[in-house]
C-alpha cells in the first residue's frame, strides 16, 4: 500500500467529515433559517424541495463534466462553493439571497457528493479490499460535530452567521490544502471510451443498475423518515418531552458512525451480500420496534437498531455501482447518486401524508416494506467472477494511473 493511497484516502475522508458537518449545520437550523428571513410555513417545503431537486440537476451535469476533467478537480471546485453558500444562507436578509443561497448550495452539492462517491469507488478498487464504509463514517462524524455545533449556536442565541463563519474559516482552507492529495483512477478521456465500449446502449446501463437506484431510493426514504420525522413521532405519538424529542437524531448519527466504522471489516469478512442483508433485516425490525413501541425509550431503540441497519446500505451501493462498471464508475456513480435525493424527496412528504391521513404509527411499516425489498435485490452487490476472470471482488493489484479506476 503507497503513501500516495494513503493520503488520498485521508484526504478523501477529510471531504466526507467536511460536509457531514456543513450538511448538519444547515438541516439542524432549518427553524432559525425561516424565522431569520420570514419564510412562511406555505413557502418553506417549495425552498427545501428545491435543494435536492437542483441536487439532482447537480449530480447529472457531474457525469457530464468527469468525461473531461477529473473528478479531484471538480471536487476541489465545488467543495468550497458548498462553504460558502452555507455562509450565504447564514448571512442574507432578504427571501432572493436565501434563494440564491440554497440555489449554489443545491448544485455545488450534487457535484460533491457525486465526485466524493466517484474517488471513493476508485480509491477502494486500488486498495483491493473494502474501504467505502469508512469515508461514510467519516461523513457521520461530521454530522454529530455539525449537530452539536448547531445545538451551542441555538443554545447561546448566536446569529446565523456568527455560527456559520469560524467553521468555514476552519473548514474552507483545510479542505484545499488535503485536495492536494486525492486520489484519481485514470485519465477521464480513458473512462469516457471505456464507458461506450462497455455499455452498448443506455437501456442496457440503466437495466443493470436499476436495482442498486431501486436500493438508494428505499435507503433514503428511511434515511429521511428518521431525519424529519423522529422527534415529532417521540412527542406527539409516545409522549416524550420536547427535550427528549431532540435525542433520536443524534442517537441515529451516532448508530450511523458505529455500523459504518465496523462495516467494511465485515463486508471483508461476510461479503457485501451478507451485510446488505443483514442491514436491511436490521433496519426493517428497528422500524417495527418504533411502530409498536409503547413509550420514548423504546422508540429510541428502534431508531438506534434503524441507524445500526440502514447505515450499509448507501456506501455499498455506491460500492456495488462500481463493481457492475469498472470501466464507467464515474457515471455509474454520478446515476445512482440522483436517487439519494428521489428518496429523500419521497420520503418526508410520503411519511407525513400517510401520518396526517391514517396514523404515525403505521406509517413507519412503509419504509420498513421499502427497506425490506432490498432483501430482493441483495445478489446486485455480489463479486463480479467475470471481471477479472477469477471470481474476486476486487482487482488484487493496488496501481493507480492504469487506465479507468487505477486498473
Amino acid at each position: 500500500m503507497t503513501d500516495v493511497l494513503r493520503r488520498g484516502r485521508a484526504s478523501l475522508a477529510f471531504s466526507f467529515f467536511a460536509q457531514g458537518a456543513t450538511f448538519a449545520l444547515l438541516v439542524t437550523r432549518i427553524p432559525a433559517i425561516q424565522d431569520r428571513y420570514g419564510v412562511s410555513d406555505a413557502l418553506l417545503p417549495v425552498f427545501l424541495a428545491a435543494v435536492p431537486i437542483l441536487a439532482g440537476v447537480g449530480s447529472v451535469t457531474t457525469e457530464q463534466l468527469v468525461k473531461r476533467v477529473r473528478p479531484s478537480l471538480l471536487l476541489r471546485c465545488v467543495q468550497p462553493v458548498v462553504l460558502l453558500a452555507l455562509l450565504g444562507v447564514g448571512a442574507g436578509d432578504h427571501l432572493l439571497e436565501l434563494g440564491i443561497a440554497l440555489a449554489a448550495f443545491g448544485l455545488a452539492v450534487g457535484g460533491l457528493d457525486a465526485s466524493m462517491n466517484m474517488l471513493g469507488v476508485s480509491l477502494q478498487r486500488s486498495y483491493g479490499r473494502s474501504i467505502m464504509l469508512s469515508f461514510h463514517a467519516a461523513f457521520s462524524l461530521g454530522g454529530i460535530v455539525g449537530a452539536s455545533l448547531a445545538w451551542v449556536g441555538a443554545h447561546w442565541h448566536l446569529a446565523l452567521w456568527v455560527s456559520y463563519l469560524p467553521v468555514v474559516a476552519v473548514l474552507l482552507p483545510a479542505t484545499l490544502v488535503a485536495s492536494r492529495w486525492y486520489v484519481d483512477g485514470g485519465s477521464s478521456a480513458a473512462v469516457a471510451e471505456q464507458e461506450e465500449e462497455r455499455a452498448q446502449s443506455q437501456g442496457i446501463v440503466f437495466k443493470l443498475l436499476l436495482p442498486l437506484c431501486l436500493v438508494m431510493t428505499f435507503a433514503y426514504i428511511g434515511d429521511s423518515t428518521v431525519s424529519n420525522w423522529s422527534a415529532k413521532y417521540l412527542k406527539d405519538v409516545l409522549g416524550s418531552s420536547e427535550q427528549l424529542s431532540t435525542v433520536p437524531y443524534n442517537v441515529y448519527m451516532v448508530t450511523t458512525l458505529l455500523g459504518r466504522s465496523l462495516g467494511d471489516w465485515g463486508v471483508r469478512r461476510f461479503g457485501a451480500v451478507a451485510v446488505v442483508r443483514l442491514g436491511a433485516l436490521v433496519g426493517a425490525v428497528g422500524f417495527v420496534v418504533v411502530a409498536v413501541s409503547p413509550g420514548a425509550w423504546v422508540g429510541m431503540l428502534g431508531f438506534t437498531l434503524v441507524g445500526l441497519g440502514l447505515c450499509v446500505l448507501v456506501p455499498q451501493t455506491f460500492a456495488a455501482a462500481g463493481r457492475l462498471f469498472p470501466n464507467a464508475s464515474d457515471a455509474a456513480v454520478a446515476r445512482l447518486n440522483i436517487f439519494n435525493y428521489v428518496g429523500f424527496l419521497i420520503g418526508s412528504p410520503l411519511v407525513g401524508a400517510l401520518g396526517d391521513a391514517w396514523s404515525y404509527r403505521w406509517a413507519m411499516l412503509v419504509p420498513m416494506l421499502l427497506v425490506l425489498v432490498t432483501l430482493f435485490y441483495a445478489r446486485s452487490f455480489a463479486p463480479q467472477p467475470d471481471r477479472y476472470g477469477g471470481g474476486h471482488e476486487w482487482p488484487r493489484t493496488a496501481d493507480v494511473g492504469r487506465g479507468s479506476n487505477g486498473l
